[in-house]
């Protein structure tokens, strides 16, 4: 099977058409047509075997992994999906693997109204780079930099789950079986929260997607809004504890479930801020979306990012959150 083949069969034959998408898969370029009054969202993620999965993952799995990082950049912004690019570098012509992965990948983004409009394969070590676009209202975009002093904090979703795999996998720690089966789930296929972000336009402050780890990714927002934060960490403590956190949760101790929450990375959830006098409000945006949060701290003037206790003592920060290149 060529190149050419391998497209029209497995990418091709698979697109849909997006509001917005005037022209997708078959010349030079696409044309995108955002309607008046709206932006185009951008962004792009890159994943290489054995860097950012592992061999061992199904490629239905990988296919929606894929997509999932990029739509949870789009959700971070608040913007609503319309296309997307695949760049797809493969060792060799591997139908099987091909049908799984295209299977995966279609499925996420047809959930999503997603349409592929365009991209490029080649031979190679196996890489995989999405492109993504969405729309979002002319000004009504989650920004890092949009937080303020007093904002309360918060973080969707149970972030630390996929780490816990992770770890399994390394052979650091043993799940039992559900345990390992719940966290790989939320590693391997992790959930956009797409919803939520267009939810939050007007209400919340700003905005990240969780990649690296929450308090390194939470970082780049209090550095974009030039503020500091305190984060408390019975709230996170109450993470850990949460019945789905993974069934075996007393079997570690507090200091290592508190790393895995503020340190684990490969979530895709979202840590946000919002004025607390939007509580209500975030929390109907949670509820109208079906997707568990949790305050955990608060913004402040003086910089720096602190952990208190629940007694307001001051705890050491030694948590260290993914880097490419140091890692």
């Amino acid at each position: 099977m060529g190149e050419f083949d391998l497209i029209e069969h497995y990418f091709k034959s698979a697109a849909k058409s997006s509001a917005g998408v005037d022209l997708g898969i078959g010349d030079d370029c696409a044309l995108l047509a955002p309607a008046p009054g709206m932006q185009l969202a951008i962004s792009s993620d890159m994943l290489v075997e054995g860097r950012h999965f592992l061999s061992t993952v199904s490629p239905e799995a990988l296919g929606h992994k894929a997509l999932a990082v990029n739509l949870s950049d789009l959700a971070a912004c608040g913007a609503k999906p319309a296309a997307f690019t695949l760049a797809l570098s493969l060792p060799h012509v591997d139908e099987a693997w091909l049908a799984g992965f295209s299977r995966g990948l279609f499925t996420l983004a047809d959930a999503h109204g997603c349409a592929l409009i365009g991209g490029d394969t080649t031979a190679g070590p196996l890489n995989i780079c999405i492109t993504i676009f969405g729309h979002v209202p002319t000004g009504q975009a989650l920004l890092r930099s949009g937080a303020k002093a007093g904002d309360d904090v918060y973080v969707s979703g149970l972030p630390g789950q996929a780490r816990l795999a992770l770890e399994a996998f390394r052979g650091n720690i043993s799940l039992e079986e559900k345990g390992f089966a719940l966290t790989r789930e939320r590693m391997e296929r992790p959930t956009p929260r797409v919803a939520l972000g267009q939810a939050l336009r007007g209400i919340a402050s700003s905005a990240i997607d969780v990649s690296d780890g929450l308090l390194g990714d939470f970082g780049h927002v209090l550095k974009a809004s030039q503020l500091g934060a305190d984060i408390d960490l019975s709230a996170i403590d109450s993470i850990a504890a949460h019945a789905y956190f993974f069934p075996a949760s007393s079997r570690f101790d507090q200091k290592f479930l508190r790393k895995m929450v503020l340190s684990g990375g490969d979530d895709y959830e979202l840590v946000f801020t919002a004025p607390a006098s939007k509580r209500e409000a975030v929390q109907a945006a949670a509820q109208a979306t079906q997707t568990h949060i949790t305050r955990i701290g608060q913004t402040q003037a003086a910089p720096g990012l602190r952990l208190l206790e629940a007694n307001g003592e001051l705890a050491p920060n030694d948590f260290t959150s993914f880097d490419h290149f140091k890692s």
